[in-house]
């Protein structure tokens, strides 16, 4: 095979190439309930407004400050002070039974209103003048990559979160594609070459590897998968069947310990109120049929949910009826037996604002990591985040 020839169609393994050494063990694992906790990332992508995701309704000055874009009608009161979105209707539910926490003004010291640069830091674990190159995700992985834990981003590429400095994690929209993929005939013949010399000799030893440890994880992924195919309705979009497709790996017992999901759309500048309302539907429907399929099949009690967006926008709106980048925002965790269910944490003072007019952060996003990583996955922070200061407790 001539290497050009290998270069140029080495594409249609792209989506393979996220896969860790050590997924070769998933061959002998016999697909079965396992019972470890699981952890399930939603991003909102583009800095979702939280000031109107949890609405503050009885204060004259948020709706001073949003004179067209303050939500009064049909909000979901959940204290005298807080309530929800009118799109997020289906949380109810899980607010009401204790499955939701709520916290408020989640963010970290000097924010950056970049979205590349902010989301970079969540998704690192950094500070605000620290560049790594690693995921705290990823950096979990290689500090227990002795054992199959895995981790799946229902997407054509791999976050940042996920990759870490021995071991990435897998990056695919349909396990069917990927299986489909792994046994192509294109696919197959460069494996067939692993041996040749000429190649070799192009360093290409590296990407072989990886195409063989993608195939043997892609058989697997497909092969467990397929018989426990969901019976949940699910919406009919895109953020709808990643979640329908991770609620299926759960449910047939995958040995994964991290799924990644994804919304993106909400960097709302003009003509806030229609796209937020469509997207916070999409995202809540979505949601409510995703734990209704866990609890259908006996996994929601090992599974904990975590929302977050990479910034929050500026308090007062824009003269497009949208609003700007801010910083602080609100994180939602969704889980069986949360220890502080409800409203977390009071909202940041509208009368005491941070200097560019945003809400001042009052917890660090890495005390909310710290949090899940000790509490729930069972790991030390050492080695994969600096806490800046203690743990929370919503788990």
């Amino acid at each position: 095979m001539e290497r050009r020839d290998f270069l140029r169609n080495s594409a249609l393994a792209s989506s393979l190439f996220f896969v860790p050494n050590f997924v070769r063990a998933f061959e002998d694992f016999e697909a079965k309930s396992i019972g470890y906790k699981r952890l399930v990332i939603i991003q909102l992508t583009g800095g979702n407004d939280g000031l109107n995701t949890i609405i503050p309704y009885n204060n004259d000055l948020y709706y001073n400050a949003r004179p067209t874009l303050g939500i009064k009608n049909d909000v979901i009161k959940l204290n005298d002070e807080l309530a929800l979105h009118p799109s997020l209707k289906p949380l109810q539910h899980l607010y009401d039974s204790g499955e939701l926490s709520i916290i408020n003004n989640v963010g970290y010291p000097n924010p950056v209103r970049s979205h590349f640069r902010s989301m970079d830091i969540w998704q690192s674990g950094s500070s605000s003048d620290e560049y790594l190159q690693s995921g705290w995700l990823g950096r979990f992985l290689d500090k227990h990559g002795k054992h199959p834990y895995n981790a799946i981003e229902l997407d054509e590429t791999l976050s940042l979160a996920l990759k870490g400095e021995t071991f990435n994690g897998i990056a695919t929209n349909d396990y069917r594609t990927l299986y489909k993929t792994a046994r192509d005939p294109y696919f197959q013949n460069v494996l067939n070459h692993y041996n040749d010399q000429h190649l070799s000799e192009h360093n290409l030893g590296y990407l072989y590897k990886n195409m063989i440890d993608a195939k043997s994880s892609a058989n697997y992924i497909y092969e467990t998968t397929k018989v426990k195919l969901s019976q949940e309705d699910y919406p009919q979009n895109k953020f709808g069947k990643q979640l329908k497709s991770t609620a299926q790996f759960i449910n047939s017992g995958l040995d994964t310990k991290v799924f990644y999901n994804a919304l993106d759309g909400f960097d709302t500048h003009a003509n806030q109120q229609n796209t937020q309302k469509r997207l916070l539907s999409i995202y809540a429907e979505a949601l409510f049929s995703f734990v209704k399929d866990l609890k259908r099949n006996g996994t929601f009690e090992d599974t904990l949910i975590l929302t977050f967006s990479e910034f929050g926008r500026r308090v007062k709106q824009n003269a497009a009826n949208g609003t700007d980048h801010g910083s602080a925002n609100n994180v939602f965790v969704v889980g069986k037996n949360l220890k502080t269910a409800g409203v977390y944490n009071q909202l940041s003072s509208l009368s005491d604002l941070d200097d560019n007019g945003d809400l001042k952060f009052t917890v660090d996003f890495r005390q909310v990591y710290a949090t899940i990583l000790e509490n729930w996955l069972g790991t030390s922070t050492k080695g994969i985040i600096s806490v800046p200061q203690r743990k929370l407790k919503f788990i």
